[in-house]
């Protein structure tokens, strides 16, 4: 019976890490998400570094909001996407909470 114990143990160990590596990566590219916003309202002046930094938060939340983008329709200057896709990221980290708590 212990290799069956530490089997059932060292599955639920590694879906901890899976569910953790989710909630953090998805809390991150939130975050990515609002720094993104911000520095798309407010203007910097021109620095490489700040420039370097725009374009990484730009390639990287970009696609994601993208997406959304295209289902949405336009309200003019009112960019409703970013709402929406976070609201869609808390549901995949729901989502994945849920379908990881069946395996255990």
């Amino acid at each position: 019976m212990w290799p069956v114990s530490a089997a059932s143990s060292l599955l639920a160990d590694a879906i901890d890490s899976v569910e953790n590596f989710v909630h953090v990566f998805i809390a991150v590219y939130v975050l990515l998400i609002f720094a993104y916003i911000i520095t798309s309202w407010i203007r910097l002046p021109y620095s490489p570094w700040l420039n370097r930094i725009q374009r990484f938060l730009y390639d990287v939340c970009e696609p994601w909001l993208r997406i959304f983008r295209r289902i949405l329709p336009s309200f003019g200057p009112l960019d409703l996407s970013p709402i929406i896709a976070i609201f869609a990221l808390g549901a995949i980290d729901y989502l994945v909470s849920v379908l990881l708590e069946q395996l255990r």
